[in-house]
């Protein structure tokens, strides 16, 4: 009788991994790969048995913490840059039953911050934006003290979140906000703020919406065309953009845990602080050019990875555009997560071990947060505690 169980049991397993609608293997047959992602592990700095092992381990989480409850979207786990374990499940609308492949950009909601930052550390890098500079320099009527550039970056400087405030004061929900909405109403109206600036963490859509607009003033290009032409293109990230309504027909729609259509609202418009869409394959080499000196150099890249949030003891912390896990060893976690209407974003970057962790999904579930617990198949000694849900204009 136990033996008949085992049989049933690889069958059920068998039956789940050959499901996925549009998994790796079967997204390979009709899908040529992008020749710019390694897909084979062991020759390139992985031998074939930890390849196979790291495989073998991620496949057992994914079947069991995330195919088996649903999960919709795309995955992706690396090691020294180089594909362990790919796959795509479910459907890019839930109502057409379109299979996902690794063309389907998700929204990455506040993932779409790390891109934020680090524009923003390429104008200050190249010397046309400094991180002392005051916020007043760009806005003169900006009516807040003491704001920024790195307040910004590092969510410490005391704004109120526009996600909240600019329906509180009125703004009629029938028309989309925009950036510039937002600086409006904050000069207008002056909201009170949560803490005096670089005195306190608190995340805050605000600043990234405002980083959005400076990313705008300093360079002379629309925000969408700075990330296109100064990350995007060099880095060959082919299927991601920055959303615009002009996206509408092409972008993926997302649902809720039930399946239901999540519809837009009148926040659905700015940039900044969301509204990237990427996939795990582009995701993957925007990890890899960070290791490198393709774009940023040494010195950025540290700046960016401090933590700038230590008045609370602990590993937690926040660095430009990051979160992350520092540990006692001197080892760092780096990654940011994400969660706007029925789209959830991981993306977890080990530092030291070179491995990464990303998942999209595009029908809510709270599970895809656990995909840091990935991390223990790469460091077991990684603790990170509970899961964090980056929604926009939560923690």
């Amino acid at each position: 009788m136990n033996h008949i169980r085992l049989f049933l049991f690889l069958i059920a397993v068998s039956a789940i991994t050959a499901s996925c609608s549009s998994g790796t293997a079967g997204k390979r047959e009709t899908i040529a790969p992008d020749s710019t992602i390694n897909h084979t592990a062991y020759l390139g700095g992985l031998s074939k048995s930890d390849s196979v092992r790291y495989h073998d381990e991620v496949q057992d989480y994914y079947i069991n913490h995330l195919l088996k409850y649903g999960f919709n979207g795309g995955i992706l786990v690396a090691k020294n840059g180089h594909v362990v374990f790919e796959d795509y499940h479910g459907y890019f609308n839930l109502r057409k039953k379109d299979s996902l492949n690794s063309h389907s950009a998700f929204h990455i909601a506040s993932v779409s911050k790390t891109f934020t930052a680090m524009a923003t550390m390429l104008l200050v890098q190249a010397g046309k934006l400094g991180l002392d500079d005051d916020v007043k320099k760009f806005f003169p009527d900006f009516p807040y003290d003491g704001v920024q550039i790195k307040s910004l970056l590092s969510h410490r400087s005391g704004l109120p979140n526009y996600l909240y405030f600019m329906d509180k004061l009125g703004w009629n929900k029938k028309q989309y906000c925009s950036n510039q909405d937002v600086l409006d109403y904050l000069i207008k109206y002056h909201p009170p703020i949560t803490s005096h600036a670089n005195t306190h963490f608190e995340y805050c859509n605000t600043n990234y919406a405002l980083l959005g607009l400076i990313i705008e003033k300093v360079s002379g290009m629309h925000y969408a065309d700075f990330l296109q032409q100064q990350i995007f293109t060099p880095l060959h990230m082919n299927d991601t953009y920055v959303f615009s309504m002009a996206d509408s027909a092409r972008a993926m729609p997302s649902f809720d845990d039930r399946g239901r259509l999540e519809r837009m609202t009148f926040l659905d418009t700015g940039f900044g602080d969301k509204n990237i869409y990427s996939t795990p394959e582009d995701l993957l080499k925007w990890d890899q050019a960070l290791y490198t000196s393709q774009l940023f150099t040494k010195q950025t890249i540290e700046e960016a990875f401090t933590p700038y949030s230590n008045e609370k003891p602990g590993v937690r912390n926040y660095g430009y555009g990051w979160r992350m896990f520092v540990y006692p060893d001197g080892k760092k976690v780096i990654y940011h997560n994400g969660w706007w209407h029925g789209n959830n974003a991981v993306f977890l970057r080990l530092i030291q071990d070179s491995a990464t962790i990303i998942v999209l999904g595009n029908k809510y579930d709270r599970l895809i947060y656990k995909a840091k617990d990935m991390a223990k198949i790469f460091e077991p000694s990684a603790d990170m505690g509970e899961e964090e849900e980056d929604r926009l204009g939560g923690k």
